[in-house]
């Protein structure tokens, strides 16, 4: 499969461009759009939330702490909700192309990945520069952001790939996924610090598997705190289990999937 995908990687790239270029195509700015989209979103979050709102964390009184937390928790998250998503309806989506055109099946779930990655890289690097300028540039435990995003985009992929073959076939399972991931949103501690719930909710809380990444991105960009790399063997182990589920059910049922588009 790998093999497959290296001969196709130019393949590969100019779809994950196709994309980002499409996104823009017919507006004047074009892709600068792409910068002034998520400048307003991180500007509505730090200075909007915390100045004109004076939205606080419980015993922080910096005006900016909020709209970090925000941020940290967020970004990452709409990262893992549009590969989760897209991943969901990539084969359908691409139904037309499928049929039309030979080529690695499994390159799909890698052009939504890449696209993700592309979009998240741009407004993550925004939210960085702000930070810079507002002194609030975090230190070397940053560095921990690219195991713990590689961790959590492999969870995704692999729930994303194994859903994305089944709504082939039950198209329910992509409208599913949408109701699911929103209260899902809402069960992970984003906008609200996991301290403010009670003892029996936060267990529970916990045992999300985004509430410890939500924390350890929170923890290094609002605290400089690395993350404690042993509590993420069990995600270590998810995201292997998530992998190899979503192959077995791709190498099982990709063969029938033109069928059925």
């Amino acid at each position: 499969m790998l093999d497959g995908l290296w001969r196709y990687r130019t393949f590969i790239a100019s779809m994950v461009r196709r994309e980002f270029q499409a996104r823009y195509l017919g507006s004047a700015l074009g892709s600068l759009w792409s910068v002034l989209n998520p400048l307003a979103m991180i500007f509505i979050y730090t200075v909007i939330f915390g100045q004109v709102m004076r939205a606080r964390l419980p015993g922080v009184e910096d005006g900016t702490s909020y709209g970090i937390f925000l941020c940290a928790g967020l970004l990452p998250w709409n990262m893992f909700v549009e590969t989760l998503q897209r991943g969901t309806n990539v084969f359908v989506d691409q139904g037309n192309l499928l049929k039309k055109m030979t080529f690695p099946r499994a390159s799909l779930p890698i052009i939504v990945v890449a696209s993700a990655l592309v979009n998240f890289a741009i407004i993550f690097g925004l939210l960085l520069f702000v930070m810079l300028v507002l002194g609030r540039f975090p230190g070397w435990p940053l560095l921990g952001l690219v195991p713990l995003l590689f961790l959590q985009q492999m969870i995704a992929v692999g729930i994303g790939v194994g859903l994305g073959v089944l709504n082939v076939f039950f198209r329910d399972v992509g409208q599913a996924v949408g109701i699911l991931l929103q209260f899902w949103f809402w069960f992970t501690p984003i906008i609200y610090p996991l301290s403010i719930l009670g003892e029996r909710l936060q267990f529970l809380v916990r045992l999300n598997p985004m509430t410890a990444f939500v924390d350890a991105y929170q923890g290094i960009l609002l605290y400089d705190r690395s993350p404690d790399w042993l509590s993420f063997l069990p995600h270590l182990v998810l995201a292997c289990l998530a992998l190899a589920l979503g192959r077995k059910i791709f190498r099982r049922l990709a063969g029938e999937m033109t069928d059925y588009l």
